[in-house]
């Protein structure tokens, strides 16, 4: 299989676009939890249950024709190879939870991934869409439009005092869990992530990895969320979240600024030392790997580096993952072999940049 090829058919809509802030958020997630009427929440109903509620689904959502999204491709989890869900995983698709302890389980995709539904993870429905850079908005506008097209067909579990029931007592009210991935190599650099990190805590905010909740800040990426659903409406949840992003963001830029003003020859440096172990690299470990990606995006966002689209290093944020990388090679790898592919794919990757710049005019 070509790269070009493999990167039609891997890379989500959201890696590809830049939307707004994208120098610095990665993309915007929300994700509804949701709960049929009468039935008995994940973590306690029955295998017939289960099974009744994949039935309900593939009834009256799977060829439905929903307004805005279109058809949603159907997954059912146990039909899935390992790999298979390992690879959702690392788009954002599903959640550990769902591709490894729901045996009942099962997803529902958009054409371009902007939306996904979980099906039997730890509530019976997660209603998730994704949107490149910062539009919460956008992403709580869509979710709103599945979620009124889905409760039109099905009775959710609702409390008029309380709101939305869910698994976890957590998530009562909205529902709602937005989120944002954003790039902090400033503020990382500068020491001061140890010092935010806990200020936001204090906003009813919680900072996570990569990958969520247990997960690292590869690459300097973390996640910021809302924890509290309840008493809060949708609206403002989103708009709370935002106005603290952006707080995050204008730290970031400052924090760069300042690296540029006091270090500048030293971040240069750093950076294409980076530059130059990705182009040249024989062998690469995903923790360097995601360092050395980070270094380079902050190098183009500072205009250090040319010609270089940084849509390209959120391809390879996800696209050096094991699951990815084992793919791409067509099976199973052991993990010194995966850091040997690793660094060949992103050779590849930088010299496929560099003939699309060259065949566009660009200088290489």
């Amino acid at each position: 299989m070509s790269l070009e090829h493999f990167l039609e058919n891997a890379a989500s809509s959201w890696m590809n676009e830049e939307g707004p802030d994208s120098d610095i958020v990665l993309s915007s997630r929300v994700r509804l939890a949701r709960n049929f009427k009468d039935f008995s929440f994940s973590t306690l109903f029955s295998q017939e249950e289960a099974l009744e509620i994949i039935n309900v689904i593939k009834d009256r959502i799977k060829n439905a024709e929903i307004p805005e999204i279109g058809k949603l491709e159907f997954l059912q989890i146990e039909n899935l190879q390992p790999l298979e869900k390992q690879v959702l995983v690392e788009k954002h698709l599903i959640s550990p939870h769902l591709a490894e302890d729901s045996p009942y389980g099962a997803c529902l995709v958009s054409e371009n991934e902007e939306v996904s539904i979980m099906v039997n993870e730890e509530d019976h429905l997660r209603i998730q869409c994704l949107f490149s850079g910062l539009q919460l908005n956008e992403a709580l506008l869509r979710a709103n439009v599945i979620d009124d097209y889905i409760e039109a067909n099905i009775d959710y579990a609702y409390d008029e005092e309380r709101g939305y029931l869910t698994s976890c007592p957590t998530n009562v009210g909205t529902g709602l869990r937005a989120s944002v991935m954003m790039h902090l190599p400033g503020l990382v650099l500068t020491n001061q992530m140890n010092h935010l990190v806990p200020a936001i805590n204090q906003l009813g905010l919680v900072v996570r990895g990569i990958y969520g909740e247990g997960s690292e800040a590869l690459g300097d990426i973390f996640q910021i969320s809302n924890q509290i659903t309840l008493g809060k409406s949708e609206t403002d949840i989103v708009e709370d979240l935002t106005s603290v992003v952006q707080q995050v963001i204008a730290q970031e830029r400052s924090a760069r600024e300042a690296l540029v003003q006091t270090s500048n020859i030293q971040l240069e440096d750093r950076v294409y030392r980076s530059f130059g172990i990705l182009q040249h690299a024989r062998i690469i470990e995903t923790k360097e790997a995601a360092r050395c990606l980070s270094d380079v995006r902050l190098g183009i966002d500072l205009g250090y580096i040319k010609d270089i689209s940084k849509c390209i290093l959120n391809e390879l944020m996800i696209l050096t993952q094991p699951g990815f990388l084992q793919k791409y090679a067509g099976g199973p790898l052991r993990p010194h072999d995966r850091d040997i592919r690793r660094a060949a794919f992103i050779r590849e990757r930088f010299e496929l940049e560099k003939k699309d710049n060259s065949e566009g005019g660009n200088t290489p």
